[in-house]
């Protein structure tokens, strides 16, 4: 876990605080920080220790989005790209960016963004699977693919409708202006504002308060179950689900400790683990894989 060469990873108290640790560059998009953030992910879901993660920036930026300084005009023409370490599918290279959004989305943890600074590009992108996003008073947002060109990534398309409204999505990424704290909150892309200061420890009691007294499965059953659900087009589909749920988390440990525990007044120590204990609820889905 001390190999990461974009961000350091501290574990404290059941919280990983992941900071982005190039702010000379503006901590921007690489293929390094993609398949990092992939492995921090697995590596997040495997430790039990961990309940929550938190991903911040240092410097002035969150991420300033894709590095454009090394390939210039062609950094985003995969023709002249090395393919070498790039997934492809049905003969289309996959967008990195994408590939980070789609493994936060199956997290089995809460993750939280708390934005310290710039935000642009794929930066403000990863961080719509994130379920919290903070801000610190100095964050500025931009969704500027129009203005470099190219087309919305990361699988915003579907995310960012989902939090702001069809509407504010399309205003934000027609015009690809960049805009400040203050309207990310109102529009609810955000959820608080904090001081610069007070943006880290904010998130981390956040953090505390979301999972100090929930069990580590349902937790991670929960968040899996109101992501994909937001695609389902019958609530039918979340009845399968929930009635696949409750029959199996039903019959656990967790749930026999979580009622006797409130029977006896007292607080739950739940024994059930997510890196062995989450069950399979859901219909086998390829795609999602």
């Amino acid at each position: 876990m001390t190999d990461f060469t974009q961000f350091t990873l501290e574990i404290s108290k059941g919280i990983a605080l992941v900071t982005f640790s190039r702010p000379e560059k503006m901590n921007t998009f690489t293929p390094a920080m993609m398949n990092e953030l992939i492995r921090l992910f697995d590596i997040t879901d495997a430790d039990d220790s961990v309940r929550a993660v938190i991903v911040t920036g240092s410097g002035k930026a969150f991420c300033a989005g894709a590095e454009l300084g090394v390939a210039g005009g062609d950094t985003f023409n995969y023709n002249k790209r090395d393919s070498s370490r790039e997934e492809i599918i049905n003969g289309v290279r996959r967008d990195g960016g994408g590939r980070v959004a789609l493994r936060i989305f199956k997290s089995l943890k809460p993750v939280i963004a708390a934005c310290n600074g710039a935000a642009v590009g794929v930066g403000a992108t990863m961080q719509l699977p994130m379920d919290f996003r903070l801000a610190s008073t100095t964050a500025r947002y931009g969704f500027v693919f129009s203005r470099r060109g190219i087309v919305p990534e990361a699988c915003s398309s579907w995310f960012l409708p989902r939090l702001v409204g069809v509407p504010t999505a399309l205003e934000w990424i027609y015009s690809g202006r960049v805009f400040d704290a203050n309207e990310a909150k109102e529009k609810n892309l955000v959820q608080s504002l904090h001081a610069p200061d007070d943006l880290v420890p904010a998130a981390v009691e956040f953090a505390h308060r979301l999972v100090e007294k929930a069990a580590p499965v349902s937790v991670a059953v929960s968040r899996q179950m109101i992501w994909r659900m937001m695609g389902a087009n019958h609530p039918m589909d979340a009845h399968k689900i929930d009635s696949r749920g409750i029959q199996t988390r039903g019959a656990s440990a967790d749930v026999k400790e979580g009622v006797e525990s409130f029977m006896q007044k007292r607080d739950a120590v739940f024994p059930n683990r997510v890196s062995t204990d989450v069950p399979d609820i859901f219909p086998a889905d390829p795609q999602f894989e």
